[in-house]
């Protein structure tokens, strides 16, 4: 299994982008997915998920009601839509996945076994 992400970029604050992940190898249909995100001198952390069945999402309480998750099964990729950007989203978002139902937290980068390269988004003030 492969992921891609993209979609990075410079945005100033109250900005939006819109990042994808396209996935090589097995269909999102069978795939937890979720995009974490790295600071500088911060840890890696959970940002949102969306389950293999796509009936059920996760955000995380600093992007609830900014972000959204969504995916496209014909073309085998998931969205993050972001909106409101603020300057303390800067980061790199990162896409992962695992087998779908796996059951664990969706919250611990460890449960996914699957990542993508990561794709730059800078927000200024």
């Amino acid at each position: 299994v492969q992921l891609q992400a993209s979609g990075g970029g410079l945005v100033q604050a109250g900005g939006s982008l819109r990042l994808s992940c396209v996935v090589s190898g097995r269909t999102v249909s069978t795939l937890d997915m979720v995009w974490f995100r790295e600071a500088p001198v911060k840890d890696r952390e959970f940002v949102t998920s969306i389950s293999y069945l796509g009936t059920t999402t996760y955000y995380a309480d600093a992007v609830k009601g900014r972000f959204t998750i969504s995916r496209d099964i014909a073309s085998n990729r998931i969205y993050l839509e972001m909106t409101s950007l603020k300057v303390e989203d800067t980061a790199v978002y990162f896409c992962a996945a695992r087998q779908g139902g796996y059951g664990r937290s969706w919250f611990e980068e460890t449960n996914y076994n699957y990542w993508g390269q990561g794709t730059q988004v800078t927000v200024s003030s």
